[in-house]
């Protein structure tokens, strides 16, 4: 009986062993996030490797669509409406599909983010676009996507593997909104001039009225040689090249004081343009 017990106890054992065996993943999940215009989005995708393997027109059939990984259904996740290839898409999860070929990719937007990979239904599609495959030097042997060419209202989702990688534009729009944040925090009394000057600078509206806020923002906080520097900045933009002058040497100043070489030579080079 006790040997039984033993016996027992040691298939327990090893079956209990091998339940808890984790091994390195064939195709590791992957996931980014990224910052983009006022909101973030965020990519959710396995990666296969090229293991020796042809890839596109044979792994990967041309004309077919695609899981476009391996696993699960690669998934996105916009916090904010975007605009894909030019075409409206709502904030929320979406499964990415993709239809490979040789001079020409279909890009598909699916409502089927809690998919298996294969679990693809035409009909759940949202949206599709077509974009222009490359080829590349040098082969990436794990599959890989990646948001890249990041600016405040447009960027570009990479998608490489093998020698082949295409680009899938997404913008946003987000001038309405900063500017209703802007009209709002404008009427409180922690105001944020600084910030509103940066967009209105950045974003090429009135300058002047840009200016007058970095006077306020100077007032909130005298000794801000950051504000001044931009200031600066946008005396330059509006040809006022001794009043930039003053203003750059006032920042270097400050910045000095303050123990910021950055701010230092930010202020070197922008007084040097204005010769």
């Amino acid at each position: 009986m006790q040997k039984l017990i033993a016996c027992a106890c040691i298939v327990a054992f090893a079956t209990t062993a091998q339940a808890q065996l984790k091994t390195p993943a064939p195709s590791p999940t992957q996931t980014v996030k990224q910052d983009f215009g006022v909101s973030s989005v965020e990519l959710i995708y396995s990666r296969p490797g090229i293991k020796g393997r042809k890839i596109f027109g044979d792994l990967v059939p041309y004309g077919q669509v695609w899981r476009t990984g391996a696993n699960a259904a690669t998934r996105l996740k916009f916090n904010d409406d975007v605009m894909i290839g030019g075409q409206p898409l709502k904030a929320g999860e979406y499964a990415l599909y993709t239809i490979p070929g040789e001079s020409e990719w279909k890009i598909i937007i699916n409502k089927g983010s809690a998919n298996w990979g294969t679990d693809y239904k035409q009909e759940d599609d949202i949206l599709r676009v077509k974009v222009k495959p490359m080829k590349m030097e040098a082969p990436v042997e794990s599959f890989t996507m990646q948001f890249a060419n990041i600016k405040p209202t447009s960027m570009e989702l990479h998608i490489m593997w093998d020698k082949t990688a295409v680009a899938v534009p997404i913008t946003t729009d987000v001038d309405k909104k900063v500017m209703a944040q802007i009209d709002q925090l404008m009427n409180k009394d922690s105001r944020p001039y600084f910030g509103a000057a940066m967009y209105y600078m950045e974003t090429g509206k009135d300058l002047n009225q840009a200016l007058a806020w970095f006077d306020k923002a100077i007032e909130q906080t005298p000794n801000a040689y950051w504000v001044y520097h931009q200031k600066a900045n946008a005396l330059a933009k509006l040809g006022k090249k001794e009043e930039a002058k003053q203003t750059a040497t006032k920042s270097m100043q400050l910045a000095k004081e303050q123990k910021n070489e950055d701010y230092v030579k930010l202020n070197e080079k922008l007084l040097a343009s204005l010769k």
